[in-house]
């Protein structure tokens, strides 16, 4: 495939999962890199996607086809025939077995098709990329996808660009006043580390209440001054009884924007432990029944951690011991709350914590 004469570019993945879109920035990043110039549209499910990349300055279409199409059959085939009027020089199905995209591809204009497939005719593909290829993360995946197709031997195949949602400097500001304000309404002093916790996920990946208590316990014996804040999920009810001052926003960048105060965030594994990566925050995901190694978190000094066989307290200890550096060079007052703090308390809460945190080990982290 010619890396010149590429100009309009068709990214398929028609589905709404905030996770599964977050997934989808890394690859807009490695195509800015390899087609500079080109104009990018994305072909998604719902309106998750029009907030992710609203602020990506490649990104001229997001075609957002209705949730559950079949039941809003007009509305998803006006959606469709919108995007098909555009003859694209590239579209490309970064999924690996999903028939809904590769259908949606094969029925767009676009002169090279580019996507996983193992048959050898019938894909609808111009360029099919054996499946023995892809690598198992999903993110990195889709960028292994557009490297192997054009042979690059730049010296950048081990470097993959990280999730990143491109929270601009007035979006991170005001996160960062927002996230003060909330903890300065907190009893106790406002002092560094600011840790994020977020407490839910679907189904099995969900630990129960009696497991973040344990959890947090533990944090706050190692951390005596750190500073705790739960970020609320979407339906609106904390996770973890209202002791901890929260935040909740059914906005997604605005809930980005205050993640990306916090010094180090800890969530199960779900849409917004990406989305908390995606903002720029070291975050550790909290793995028990899903395959680390292809939604583990990874990017600004993020990881996984694998529970099973772990307590609750083994798990907070772990992941203080890992991020001892990080979480010693956070121990200062932020700028914003230093006026309403006791400078004798805070150096001693400083002091404390940087006594408490052992040298850093490395978490499980699969090779992908």
């Amino acid at each position: 495939m010619p890396l010149k004469g590429i100009y309009r570019i068709l990214v398929c993945r028609p589905n709404h999962r905030l996770g599964n879109t977050l997934l989808l920035t890394p690859l807009i990043a490695e195509l800015e890199h390899r087609f500079k110039g080109a104009e990018i549209d994305i072909l998604s499910e719902g309106q998750i996607a029009a907030e992710v990349f609203s602020t990506f300055f490649s990104v001229k279409n997001i075609y957002c086809l209705p949730r559950r199409g079949f039941k809003h059959p007009w509305a998803f085939l006006s959606s469709l025939l919108r995007v098909r009027k555009t003859r694209y020089d590239l579209i490309i199905d970064p999924c690996l077995g999903s028939n809904f995209s590769r259908a949606m591809t094969k029925f767009l204009h676009g002169r090279y098709k580019l996507g996983f497939d193992g048959r050898v005719g019938g894909s609808g593909l111009t360029h099919a990329v054996p499946r023995s290829v892809a690598m198992r993360h999903m993110a990195k995946r889709a960028i292994n996808l557009v490297r192997w197709i054009n042979q690059c031997t730049d010296g950048d195949g081990a470097r993959f660009p990280s999730l990143d949602i491109r929270l601009t400097a007035n979006e991170r500001e005001q996160g960062r006043r927002l996230l003060a304000g909330i903890l300065s309404d907190a009893a106790r002093p406002v002092t560094r580390p600011l840790v994020g916790i977020f407490a839910n996920a679907t189904g099995a990946k969900r630990y129960p209440q009696d497991w973040w208590r344990e959890f947090i316990a533990a944090l706050v014996q190692r951390l005596p001054y750190a500073s705790i804040v739960e970020f609320v999920p979407m339906h609106g009810h904390s996770m973890l009884d209202s002791v901890w001052p929260a935040y909740y926003s059914s906005d997604i960048r605005r809930m980005g924007s205050v993640m990306a105060a916090a010094d180090l965030m800890v969530s199960a594994d779900c849409g917004v432990m990406h989305l908390a990566v995606a903002s720029g925050v070291p975050t550790v995901g909290l793995f028990s029944v899903t395959d680390s190694a292809v939604y583990e978190p990874y990017g600004h000094d993020s990881r996984a951690l694998q529970t099973g066989g772990l307590s609750a307290r083994d798990c907070a200890e772990r992941i203080v011991d890992a991020y001892a550096e990080v979480l010693a060079r956070s121990s200062v007052l932020d700028p914003i709350d230093a006026a309403d703090q006791d400078p004798a308390r805070s150096r001693a809460a400083i002091s404390v914590q940087k006594q408490t945190l052992c040298a850093p080990v490395v978490l499980s982290v699969h090779p992908s």
